[in-house]
């Protein structure tokens, strides 16, 4: 089963991809705004990092570069500058502030005296999806008829996303819509930049969406989730990776509505029970990522609720948090 992708980031009303106005899409149709309260350049530096832009020059507030529109979906964001996505922060959680969007929050990375830059879209995190390259004001997806490990492992080490795990072809991520900007020929493999690669001419090319060129890569870096010790993938213990190892959830403020987003983001169906005290057994030898994981149950992802901040706590791991999902066995609990 297939979990639900987070939410995507990006910069709007700046000259390029890499200066803007910060906006997140919630997965379900609408673009929101993160509030200025507390913002300042550790946030920035996460957001130009999640994008492929370099480092922070700037992190500037009130509209800098325009007011939004629609909700404000963060506010009172606190990045130590280290986490993998603005999502992972510590903030309200999804939706809460007292903002209007005079207070809009925006970012300039140092990449943004350049017109070109990069991400992945639908995938499980922001180091899997297909291809997006933004030019001359707008995204557009990437046709690449020799697409290979080469030039997967340029995208990867151009998003910090670590090597090239595999290329799935024929738009694995759903298809893009909009432009096919980009027709890559081939890459040596150490490129910099994958529009220093050997192209075609921009937005020049006979192809379309279903040839999207996707990417997988080892993302030692990016957040994934799974259950761990339960009886099946649908019931256990919660966990999530990031840098390289798998750490747990601590059980203080855990409820069902908590639950309710982990089932969801793992294609498990509804949540049944939201477990505490390592019912699953203790998930020793692990960092104790979130505390005070608090969701309303409308949220895409974990990351989106309000908690501590990655890695904050006061936990042991006999507070490991566990949850059961109805898309799973029962029989030894009831």
């Amino acid at each position: 089963m297939c979990p639900v992708p987070g939410p995507r980031l990006r910069l709007s009303g700046g000259r390029n991809g890499c200066e803007g106005r910060v906006e997140l899409y919630n997965g379900e149709g609408s673009w929101g705004t993160v509030c200025d309260d507390m913002w300042d350049l550790r946030d920035a530096q996460v957001v130009c990092r999640q994008l492929g832009c370099g480092q922070a020059v700037a992190a500037p507030g009130s509209a800098r570069f325009g007011l939004g529109s629609g909700r404000i979906f963060l506010d009172d964001v606190q990045c130590r500058g280290d986490e993998p996505s603005l999502q992972m922060c510590r903030h309200r959680g999804w939706g809460v502030h007292n903002c209007g969007h005079v207070e809009d929050a925006s970012v300039i990375c140092a990449e943004s005296d350049s017109n070109l830059s990069l991400m992945l879209v639908n995938g499980r995190n922001r180091c899997g999806g297909h291809v997006e390259v933004h030019y001359q004001g707008s995204w557009g997806t990437v046709y690449g008829d020799s697409w290979d490990l080469r030039e997967a492992q340029v995208t990867c080490s151009q998003l910090g996303c670590g090597r090239a795990v595999s290329t799935p072809g024929n738009a694995n991520f759903s298809q893009g819509s909009g432009e096919i900007l980009f027709t890559l020929c081939t890459c040596k493999g150490t490129e910099s930049h994958l529009w220093d690669c050997q192209h075609g001419t921009w937005s020049s090319h006979n192809c379309g969406h279903h040839e999207d060129v996707s990417v997988i890569c080892s993302d030692p870096f990016a957040p994934s989730l799974r259950l761990a010790d339960g009886d099946d993938q649908c019931s256990g213990r919660v966990e999530l990776y990031h840098n390289g190892s798998w750490g747990t959830v601590c059980d203080d403020a855990w409820e069902l509505a908590d639950a309710k987003v982990v089932c969801r983001s793992l294609g498990c169906g509804e949540a049944l029970q939201a477990l505490s005290e390592a019912r699953f057994g203790q998930g020793s030898g692990r960092d104790i990522l979130l505390d005070n994981v608090a969701c309303t149950g409308v949220e895409s992802s974990l990351e989106q609720c309000s908690q501590r901040g990655l890695g904050t706590h006061d936990c042991y791991h006999k507070e490991d948090a566990g949850i059961i999902c109805e898309d799973t066995h029962l029989f030894h609990f009831l």
